[in-house]
């Protein structure tokens, strides 16, 4: 693939060093200078050492972080670049603090299950893209000999789907598929990311019942996610892959994945901060802006799934950006069945579960744990992404975990501004994004021309 290759020289003059009295770093939170030169962190020194001939940035209280990795984003592009794009989209991830993102090789077009659709993404990708950028690719009926091809050209792991994508050129495996292919993902140390429900437990809507939020979540029951994590707890036993399920909002299931580790498989799993932040109880109905898949569930719910992530059972915290045009969400029907069922969250994702964890009593470290490490080692990057520490690269940002801000439509940065998290007072904001040294972002800036690269494994 041509476009940009991570390893590119940063062009800093001379050495960047950034002061903050609150550095997260994989052993806590403390006071720090952080040296960078040449795109890497060099040094992580006590806050008060001499800085020698480096530029300073001195950020008080403001916290430095590592830059957030969101593993779970769709960018649409090629194909349908009118629900989302790689400008729009790693400009909406720069304002949010995300540094890179790894693109789900549904809902563009060709979808990512061959080396050729992976080609057309690198191009689509070429000079445009304003942070890191890598691919998961998929799983399909019929493209087990793509999977090698795949692996070899860089993408991170595959993404398969137990039941319809809701598009018609990502089909959905049976079992028979998944025998097939599992031990070759093992073979290739590849994880197989999952979107676990079962097709059995869905039902259909009731009639005259589709602008219900209640009804439609009545058509996927906590029992369809149970029963599918417990199948590929049992193929990842029976196979040694390694399993990550996707976008968990059943808590029910998050225990099955924290028994299946008690087992020693390798089994992991992530929850997305829609999860983490509303309740079914508070969604009126007609809001369809709120459906996603599976669905929100109720309070109770989402605070066995925050329970999850303190014991570990749920290992990171994702978007699941899933954007598509207006017309596409339904809003002025209210129906939700037909809506498409996906949130547009990209740039609120740090804020909205910093919202939620701050509540709670969890720290700045345990976000960087959840949205920065735990995504880096699923997706391959650990070895140089996810933390401050030296020999890895500066992809870094300043978070003020203090302030509180409403979300405001008109300044979202991805394509279409439709989202649940219109009006809501959200705590926490980004004040600046660092991408291998260089500054990208700062106070709703975007500086620069764009220089994000393509991140392979």
């Amino acid at each position: 693939m041509s476009a940009q290759i991570r390893g590119r020289k940063n062009l800093l003059p001379r050495p960047l060093v950034l002061r903050s009295r609150r550095v997260v770093t994989p052993d806590g939170v403390r006071e720090a200078s952080v040296r960078v030169s040449e795109g890497r962190i060099v040094e992580v020194a006590e806050r008060s050492a001499p800085i020698g001939a480096a530029t300073l940035v001195d950020l008080g209280d403001r916290a430095l972080m590592p830059g957030v990795i969101d593993t779970h984003v769709h960018v649409n592009e090629p194909g349908r670049t009118e629900w989302e794009g790689f400008a729009t989209a790693t400009r909406a991830a720069a304002a949010g603090g995300i540094t890179t993102l790894v693109d789900m090789p549904l809902n563009s077009v060709p979808p990512t299950t061959t080396l050729d659709a992976l080609h057309l993404k690198a191009e689509a990708v070429a000079g445009r893209i304003r942070v890191h950028v890598g691919f998961w690719g998929g799983l399909v009926p019929g493209n087990t000999i793509e999977l090698e091809k795949l692996r070899n050209a860089g993408v991170c792991g595959f993404k398969c789907f137990l039941l319809d994508s809701g598009v018609p050129e990502f089909a959905p495996v049976a079992e028979t598929d998944l025998v097939e292919s599992t031990s070759r993902l093992a073979a290739l140390s590849a994880p197989l990311l999952v979107h676990a429900e079962n097709p059995r437990r869905i039902a259909s809507f009731g009639p005259g019942r589709a602008d219900a939020y209640s009804a439609y979540l009545e058509t996927r029951p906590s029992e369809a996610e149970d029963e599918a994590v417990g199948e590929m707890i049992r193929l990842s036993r029976e196979s040694g892959v390694r399993v990550h399920i996707l976008h968990l909002s059943s808590a029910s299931a998050a225990e099955a994945v924290e028994a299946a580790k008690r087992e020693g498989l390798a089994v992991s799993a992530e929850t997305c901060p829609h999860y983490l932040t509303f309740a079914s109880e508070e969604i009126p109905d007609r809001a369809t802006e709120f459906k996603c898949a599976p669905p929100i569930r109720d309070r109770a719910n989402r605070e066995r799934l925050w329970a999850a992530l303190a014991r570990g059972a749920i290992d990171l915290v994702v978007s699941d950006h899933s954007p598509s045009p207006p017309r596409l969400k339904c809003r002025d029907s209210g129906d939700f069945q037909k809506a498409w069922g996906g949130i547009s969250s990209l740039q609120l994702s740090l804020s909205a579960a910093w919202s939620g964890a701050s509540a709670r009593g969890f720290s700045i470290a345990d976000l960087a744990r959840w949205m920065s490490r735990s995504p880096a080692e699923l997706a391959g990057l650990a070895r140089w992404k996810g933390s401050i520490a030296p020999g890895f690269d500066a992809d870094l940002v300043v978070f003020d975990p203090d302030v509180s801000w409403t979300v405001d439509p008109a300044k979202l940065r991805h394509r279409h501004p439709l989202t649940p998290y219109a009006g809501r007072v959200l705590k926490g904001k980004v004040v600046a994004t660092y991408l291998r040294g260089d500054k990208v972002y700062e106070k709703g800036r975007f500086l620069g021309a764009p220089r994000g690269e393509i991140v392979l494994v």
